[in-house]
């Protein structure tokens, strides 16, 4: 299948080397900079970078917009393409009809679930890859594409992966801000961030296997009220993380008071 790109950032950047490697050609990767399309598209032998939204004159049966979400209704609003293009967007959190703008196009959902980063490889048969469309056909297209590069491409409506978006959100970058915050606080006493490590390791991997709230431990859940008020006052020097510690401690114990 030929494909258009409208994106290079961190999701196209991934998502163009999984579809060419699945055999597919990436025909076009567009970006507003010349050098995230230049620096792509040479590692896509077929890839022309762009720098207009016109693709009518491109050869692409799909075209998929991995743009930042604030920016997709105007790229959308831009966008041309051949009569009968499929045009889907890889948002999380942004509903298949703000793709309604993109004239004479069947209009869909390519959602790969999973945080990317350039500098990182990603195994994308792992990726869960989450598709809407406007009628079956569409659907059962990008179902098609989805399958060829990952082992789960499932049909979601736009209010359930909202939900999941957010979910997403405290499952990922949540809680990479609070490892962030606790490698400071190890940077501040003078200690490796490696310690922690294996910690880090078993609470995602017990997570994995029962429910998290089942598995809490701490000082939160066991009331250790001496305990929470000496990191309060160690934390004094930083009134953010106090706030958010007390936060934290409130919904643990919430949590486990419902369970």
């Amino acid at each position: 299948m030929n494909i258009a790109l409208i994106g290079a950032g961190n999701v196209g950047w991934h998502l163009a080397q999984a579809l060419q490697s699945a055999g597919h050609t990436v025909t076009a990767v567009y970006s507003r900079t010349a050098t995230p399309r230049e620096e792509l598209s040479r590692l896509l032998p077929q890839a022309q970078p762009i720098s207009s939204l016109n693709l009518q004159s491109i050869n692409a049966e799909v075209v998929l917009l991995a743009v930042p979400d604030a920016a997709l209704a105007t790229v959308a609003a831009a966008l041309q393409v051949k009569p009968g293009t499929i045009v889907a967007h890889t948002s999380g959190s942004q509903p298949l009809s703000i793709l309604a703008a993109v004239a004479c196009a069947r209009t869909g959902v390519f959602y790969p679930l999973q945080t990317f980063s350039k500098s990182k490889a990603v195994t994308f048969k792992k990726v869960p890859i989450l598709l809407e469309a406007t009628d079956n056909e569409t659907l059962q297209e990008l179902q098609a594409l989805a399958q060829s590069i990952s082992e789960t491409a499932e049909p979601v409506a736009s209010g359930a992966r909202r939900q999941l978006h957010l979910a997403a959100v405290f499952a990922c970058n949540f809680t990479n801000h609070l490892l962030g915050i606790s490698r400071q606080l190890l940077l501040e006493a003078g200690l490796p961030h490696h310690l922690l490590q294996p910690l880090i390791q078993e609470t995602v991997a017990k997570a994995m296997l029962h429910h998290p709230y089942l598995v809490q431990t701490g000082p939160a859940v066991r009331h250790d009220q001496n305990v929470l008020d000496e990191h309060l006052h160690m934390l004094q020097q930083h009134p953010q993380l106090q706030e958010l510690y007390r936060l934290l401690t409130q919904s643990i114990q919430a949590a486990a008071e419902k369970q």
